[in-house]
């Protein structure tokens, strides 16, 4: 076994595992206390409200959007879209869900500084996570380091994003667990579940700067031979 497949077992292997673990993880909590109900009976949708209204946010709409798990904030247009499984139950996996999008407002409103940088890196991380591979592919098969290069540039804009928003996510999490307990939108027992969904959530965005990163290194050490 050559040293470059070892580090393709390294680099592919095990952040898919940790990938698909993360999956589980996030799924299964959330599934977990979707099935416990809060008890002053308030939706995720009324949840973030209360939390971009405590805020002193102003023109901050909330939509609902389709799907499971589709939630987000778009800074774009300030809307805070949520799934129907956030925006209409009354569970502590919705309110801790719907509060960490409202994080997200805060934070746009806030100027926080890890989110506009990741601003900066949308376009060129939309543009490498269509065609960094590709190119890549078509540089070592060719033996152009010149074209090789180009794409993992783009590849290392894909893993600068990802890094970037590790932060972010931590930050909005951490927004969205003070204003249930300081606003009072949950009791203790409950907020404590709430920050179990967050956490398991935060493990999805460790796995993918992890498969990102090892990646890269792999393109990178593959493109040195």
């Amino acid at each position: 076994m050559s040293s470059l497949t070892v580090v393709w077992l390294l680099t592919m292997i095990v952040p898919l595992g940790l990938g698909l673990w993360a999956q589980r993880k996030v799924k299964r909590t959330f599934e977990q206390y979707s099935q416990v109900p809060v008890r002053n009976g308030m939706t995720g949708a009324q949840a973030a409200a209360a939390v971009v209204r405590s805020s002193g946010l102003e023109g901050v709409e909330i939509r609902e959007v389709e799907g499971r798990l589709t939630d987000h904030y778009d800074p774009r247009n300030r809307t805070l879209n949520l799934s129907p499984d956030v925006g209409e139950a009354s569970t502590v996996a919705a309110l801790g869900v719907a509060a960490h999008e409202a994080g997200h407002a805060i934070q746009d409103a806030r100027n926080y500084l890890p989110m506009r940088v990741r601003q900066t890196f949308v376009p060129v991380a939309s543009i490498g996570s269509s065609f960094a591979i590709p190119i890549i592919f078509i540089g070592l098969i060719l033996g152009a380091t010149g074209l090789t290069n180009v794409g993992l540039a783009l590849f290392t804009a894909i893993v600068l994003f990802q890094l970037v928003t590790l932060p972010v996510e931590f930050d909005a999490s951490r927004r969205a667990l003070v204003a249930l307990g300081d606003g009072r939108l949950l009791e203790a027992d409950e907020l404590a579940g709430a920050k179990q969904v967050l956490s398991a959530a935060a493990w999805t965005y460790v796995a993918a700067f992890v498969a990102a990163l090892s990646q890269l290194i792999y393109f990178f050490l593959a493109s040195r031979r």
